[in-house]
Formats: structure tokens, C-alpha cells, sequence
């Protein structure tokens, strides 16, 4: 049976600058650093069955976005662990997904980091609905773009504005999704990791700093091994990708879902291939294990 979505904000409490309050209440200031110059951090960490999936790996890569925009964590794993968990167990759904937002805090508007100011911490938990089966039978419709963004793109920023107007690229194109290009070669798609089968081997972007390393790059990695699958990130040219037996995306809401046209033409056969398949029965055991 799918699961309902719940009215906008319906019994949704979150968690702000130390306290828990509900989502109508919570309030920041118009100085806030993350208001004025998208100046922050974020993370977002699927639960299934009350259970934070992969927790240890978000956490680590919520601290290296942290590091590398300068902003002290202000939490401890242990901290960090617990807000969770008290975030999660205060709202009645079997699946959540939790985000977590840190932003460089309230300062008098200047480009420059402001010394002793204390960030900012959000945290909210929303249901998590399960693709629709007939979206996940059929695959999705995308469309190519260059990828016109920063070039720190292994940061979790809260700027997101380039993936904003990728995004409502796709939308406006009848798409669900956009796979970027970046001099001739595959970057990621507006909110995914995405990934190309040749050969029944699973291909995928480089960890470098033009794309977000998403978690499932190393659950990818993981699922491939164990189903005997070659798996390999190296930089993949737009002809590959056009060439491609299947094309498949990954983000931690829509798990991993197969894309079967792309600019107008089919993706392979134009429907979801063995592969996809194969490693969506492997997400599901692994979400379970």
C-alpha cells in the first residue's frame, strides 16, 4: 500500500537553535548569513523504519562540507546523533527523511566571514513517500545541459540556485531530471548522482570537486561488488553517455531509478534495463540489513 502524503506542516516539529518548537514557529533573522548570502551547509539522511540510513557516512560528509566552508560543527557525532533520533521519534511516520541545515549565523551584512558569531542549526523530519510504482516501472524522461554552476560543487551548499534553474530547465522541457555537462563530460544531474551502464558495468563521475559525492556513490560501489557487477569512476564523455545501455540516477529520496529517454530519444531499449533493476532489489535488502 502507498503511503499518504500528510497535510503541509501537519503535527511537524523541528528542531532550532536549541530547541524544539513547531514548523509554523520557527523563525530566523533577516540578517541570518544563510538568508542573505546562501552562506551554509546542509545534509539530508533518509530513515527507514525509524533507522538513519548510512547515519555514519552523512555525518562525515556534513563535516567536510563544514570544514571546507570554514563553520565550526556544533556538534559532536553523539550530539548530532541524538537530535536525530528525538527528531525522528516525535513524528509518527515509518519513513522520514531528516535535513539539517547550519548556516554561518547573524552577522551585519559583509562578504567576509564575521568573527564570534555562533551558526545558525536547523533540523526538520518529513515523510518519506516511496516513488510512485508506475515511475519506477517506466523510468523517467531527462534532458542535457551545461553544467553552468560553481566550481565547488562537492560542497553541500545551501546555494543552490544554479541546481534550482537546471531543475525548472527540465520541468519547463516535460523532464523530470537534467543530466549537466561540463567541457564535453558528464557532471551529475540538478539533485542526483547519475550513473551509466556500457557493457553491464556501472560507470560514474569522478570524486572531484565538479560534482557532490553523493552517499550512494559508495553504496553504488558496494551493491556492484556484491552482485558481481564492474563498477568504475572515470570521466565519462556526452558520446558514452549517449550510447549508453541504460542510465540510471541515484539521491537519497528517490533511491536508485532508471532514466529511459533522454533529450527526446530512448535511453536503450527505452525502458529500465537489468541492471537497474538488479541493484534496485539490492537497495531494497541493503535498506533492510
Amino acid at each position: 500500500m502507498n503511503q499518504q502524503a500528510s497535510p503541509p506542516n501537519a503535527a511537524q516539529t523541528v528542531w532550532l537553535n536549541g530547541a524544539f518548537m513547531p514548523l509554523e514557529e520557527a523563525r530566523v533573522p533577516v540578517l541570518d548569513r544563510g538568508f542573505i548570502f546562501g552562506d551554509g551547509v546542509y545534509e539530508v539522511v533518509p530513515v527507514y523504519g525509524g533507522r538513519p540510513f548510512r547515519w555514519a557516512q552523512h555525518l562525515a560528509r556534513l563535516e567536510r562540507s563544514l570544514d571546507r566552508v570554514g563553520i565550526a560543527n556544533p556538534f559532536d557525532p553523539a550530539g548530532w546523533t541524538g537530535l536525530v533520533e528525538e527528531l525522528v521519534a516525535r513524528h509518527p511516520w515509518r519513513d522520514q527523511f531528516v535535513y539539517m541545515q547550519v548556516t554561518r549565523g547573524v552577522a551585519r551584512r559583509d562578504h567576509a566571514y564575521p568573527a564570534g558569531v555562533a551558526p545558525t542549526v536547523f533540523a526538520m523530519s518529513s515523510e518519506l513517500l516511496p516513488v510512485p510504482p508506475a515511475q519506477r516501472e517506466q523510468g523517467l524522461a531527462a534532458i542535457s545541459l551545461p553544467d553552468e554552476r560553481w566550481l565547488h560543487c562537492d560542497i553541500k551548499s545551501t546555494s543552490l540556485l544554479g541546481n534550482v534553474m537546471a531543475r525548472q530547465a527540465a520541468i519547463e522541457a516535460g523532464a523530470a531530471e537534467c543530466l549537466m555537462f561540463r567541457d564535453g563530460f558528464l557532471t551529475e544531474g540538478s539533485a542526483s548522482n547519475i550513473w551509466v551502464v556500457r557493457n553491464g558495468g556501472v560507470i560514474g563521475p569522478p570524486r572531484n570537486r565538479l560534482v557532490l559525492e553523493g552517499i550512494r556513490y559508495g553504496l553504488l560501489e558496494e551493491l556492484c561488488r556484491h552482485a558481481g557487477l564492474p563498477f568504475e569512476l572515470r570521466r565519462i564523455a556526452r558520446a558514452e553517455v549517449l550510447a549508453a545501455d541504460e542510465i540510471l540516477l541515484s539521491s537519497a529520496t528517490k533511491e536508485v531509478l532508471a532514466i529511459t529517454s533522454l533529450d527526446g530519444r530512448p535511453v536503450g531499449s527505452g525502458k529500465p534495463g537489468p541492471i537497474w533493476r538488479k541493484l534496485y532489489e539490492s537497495y531494497q535488502a541493503a535498506k533492510q540489513a
